[in-house]
């Protein structure tokens, strides 16, 4: 939004078996200043990592890199449990994480690892009672209480509150989900491969609308987005395909026009030689222009 410092991050993909490189890469981002790194929770992909696990190991082998899951599987983490995690990891890096959250997907698959495989309006209402929940466990209050169709609480004592004000960032396109979040969420989360750009302007005005009518700013609401691309050497091609340079004028574009304000880069072909350009080569071209 205007006004607001733009931030940037790094969308890594949790493939176990480059589980060495991973930690490279996070620290990669951590000595080149990015904001953040954003890791996908996919606890059904068995080529993947667990995405809690592996942020709280790269965590520790950083210092100064926020993290976030992007986004955090509702159906399959309880979010008093979640809320918990969240919590403690901000603890005990010293205020360092987010917290993304999606209502959910590949059904299927999510059953198969014993979780509720639910129809859109209850995902929607699933996560809408998982904000509520996790807002009451980060309160500091005892004997918390919250009673939903999914969830409940039934006089639960919190753990330790967060070292910084988590803000919650919500994952999803539609327009139930929109108007959630400019209800109840701090954040937006999506993808440009699944949501263009030219599909933007329409979700921010229902996020905005709905944040009004629940008097709140809009202007409060962090607008994420997940780049999937790739930068090249000088040719371009499809949309987010081409040069740092084409990149650079690319994300401006999208800050001063479509109202974004926090780039997460997902290469096309992840690993360190994408990532050193985006830090190297993009972002300086934003943060300081010529």
């Amino acid at each position: 939004m205007a006004g607001r410092r733009l931030q940037f991050g790094y969308f890594l993909t949790p493939t176990a078996a480059d589980a060495p490189d991973l930690v490279r890469q996070a620290q990669l981002c951590d000595r080149e200043g990015l904001d953040l790194i954003g890791i996908q929770d996919h606890p059904y992909q068995y080529r993947f990592l667990d995405a809690w696990t592996l942020i709280s190991y790269l965590a520790a082998k950083t210092e100064r890199v926020r993290f976030f899951p992007d986004v955090a599987n509702l159906p399959l983490r309880l979010p008093s449990v979640l809320a918990l995690s969240a919590a403690s990891l901000d603890v005990l890096t010293g205020g360092r994480v987010e917290l993304g959250i999606g209502a959910g997907s590949f059904w299927k698959a999510i059953a198969a690892l014993g979780g509720p495989e639910r129809e859109p309006g209850e995902a929607v209402e699933a996560l809408e009672e998982a904000i509520q929940i996790i807002r009451l466990m980060w309160s500091g209050e005892r004997g918390v209480r919250f009673s939903g169709r999914h969830y409940a609480l039934r006089g639960a004592i919190p753990g330790p509150v967060p070292a910084h004000p988590v803000q919650i960032w919500v994952g999803g396109t539609k327009p139930r989900m929109l108007s959630l979040i400019g209800r109840l969420a701090d954040g937006w989360v999506p993808s440009s491969s699944y949501h263009p750009p030219d599909r933007l302007p329409e979700s921010h005005r229902r996020i905005d609308r709905a944040a009004v009518e629940a008097g709140r700013d809009p202007a409060a609401i962090r607008r994420i987005y997940n780049l999937m691309g790739r930068i090249t050497a000088g040719e371009r091609g499809e949309y987010l395909v081409g040069p740092p340079s084409y990149w650079a004028e690319e994300i401006q574009r999208l800050a001063d026009e479509r109202g974004m304000d926090t780039f997460i880069f997902a290469p096309a072909e992840p690993g360190l030689e994408q990532l050193r350009r985006f830090a190297a080569e993009v972002v300086p071209q934003i943060r300081q222009p010529a």
